[in-house]
């Protein structure tokens, strides 16, 4: 009989190696199955956010639709509308349109399940590409005089009795040609603004009264303010005269006096608006506002308003005529002062005074429109409407001469968006914030 000797311990080894393959496997398993479910977590969380992507993208562009639905229909002041898709129930636009000011603001909201998106845009007028308007003088049978260096280039509306040269204290006309461009007839009107807008303006004073009193904003405790064009509008108020220096002032703010506002060069505006019967700009002053005045406005030396900046003058609801003799409103630009935007006087007084005055060497980059008296000396880079111009010199007022001012259309930007007249087409001035 032969005996089979064994080795428990080999055995138990062997058993070990077994076990710990058995653990090995099985992490591995784990593993693999983690990284399966990683992947396929990461496969539907990619295609979730590739398809909400998707959907802030069209909601970004059904918000853009919504501004161009504006620009091609007419929508009523304050009225909010529902813009048809022709898509599914969970997609929305809707638009509304207000005003700020000399522009348009037009805001569109565009909803699809929980994604929103708003976008708000200024809205002017835009000039036709070809046969820019550069001078348009209401027919008052009187002949325009052009005198000294005078330039008018780009097409231009005259009465019938057109255009001649003059002499002004031994000046006469130094140039080749009398207009380079177009010349065509003009009317006994002025291309007409809207009424819509000169409505809303003259409201605009008016507007305090609708004000709640957690809109108003007291500059003594804080120099600093922005408010977004998606937030209600804030109010800064005074029943007398006020004084911006050294304040930072940005967004949808209405600044109102009673009697007079004065902005000096330590004050920072941006794309507010100022309201009183008389507001004065110093000299060096920056910033990119519109100003709306019943009585004077004056821009000092040496300013700097950016686009789209706007002066505006209505003297309509004078008292008196007494009063108007005793006042005569007006618009003044400082010498070396650039305005990028609009120019505007609208009233009814009657006399041999400017109501807008342009020093030489200062320059609009825009608009002028004057339904009166307009004095240029200086530079309009853009478009003139006026309804007689005057040369004041040696002691003498001038009918209907242009002395030394000079008007080029072709120097306008074509992207330049301005103002509102009836019946024209609109295009995007500034997106808002």
């Amino acid at each position: 009989m032969r005996f089979i000797k064994v080795d428990f311990r080999k055995l138990n080894l062997d058993h070990r190696v077994k076990a710990g393959a058995l653990q090995l496997t099985m992490y591995i398993v784990v593993v693999v199955a983690l990284l399966l479910s990683g992947f396929v977590l990461f496969i539907h969380t990619h295609k979730r956010f590739d398809i909400r992507a998707q959907l802030v993208k069209e909601a970004v562009n059904n918000a853009e639709k919504g501004i161009n639905y504006t620009l091609q229909s007419q929508l009523n002041l304050n009225d909010t509308l529902t813009v048809n898709l022709k898509d599914q129930d969970y997609k929305t636009l809707k638009v509304h349109k207000d005003h700020w000011g000399f522009f348009e603001k037009v805001t569109s909201i565009s909803k699809i399940k929980h994604n929103t998106f708003k976008k708000i845009a200024l809205v002017g007028t835009i000039q036709p590409k070809q046969e820019r308007t550069a001078l348009y003088v209401k027919d008052n049978n009187r002949p325009l005089v052009v005198v000294g260096n005078s330039h008018i280039q780009g097409t231009t509306y005259l009465p019938k009795q057109g255009v001649r040269t003059g002499n002004i204290s031994g000046h006469s006309y130094y140039g080749k040609a009398l207009v380079y461009g177009k010349i065509k007839n003009s009317q006994s009107n002025l291309p007409e603004l809207s009424n819509e807008w000169i409505n809303e303006l003259k409201q605009l004073e008016t507007k305090i009264k609708e004000i709640h009193p957690d809109q108003f904003i007291d500059l003594n405790s804080k120099k600093s303010h922005q408010n977004s064009f998606y937030d209600p509008l804030q109010v800064i108020y005074s029943t007398k005269d006020m004084l911006l220096s050294g304040v930072s002032l940005t967004g949808h703010i209405l600044v109102q006096s009673e009697t007079k506002i004065v902005v000096d060069a330590g004050a920072t505006l941006k794309d507010i608006i100022l309201i009183a019967p008389e507001i004065e700009i110093k000299s060096y002053c920056k910033g990119a506002f519109q100003a709306i005045a019943g009585k004077n406005l004056t821009v000092g030396a040496h300013c700097e308003l950016d686009y789209p900046s706007a002066l505006y003058v209505n003297d309509n609801n004078a008292d008196s005529e007494k009063d108007k003799v005793k006042h005569t409103p007006f618009i003044s630009v400082g010498s070396g002062s650039t305005v990028k935007g609009v120019v505007a006087y609208v009233g009814k007084t009657k006399n041999y005074k400017p109501q807008i005055f342009i020093d030489e060497a200062a320059g609009v980059i825009g608009e002028v429109y004057c339904n009166k008296n307009l004095e240029l000396l200086g530079t309009v880079k853009g478009s003139v409407f006026t309804s007689n111009f005057i040369a004041n010199q040696s002691g003498s007022a001038y009918q209907n001469h242009i002395y030394n001012g000079e008007i080029n259309v072709d120097h306008l930007p074509v992207e330049y968006v301005g103002l509102l007249f009836e019946g024209t087409k609109k295009g995007i001035a500034k997106w808002l914030y």
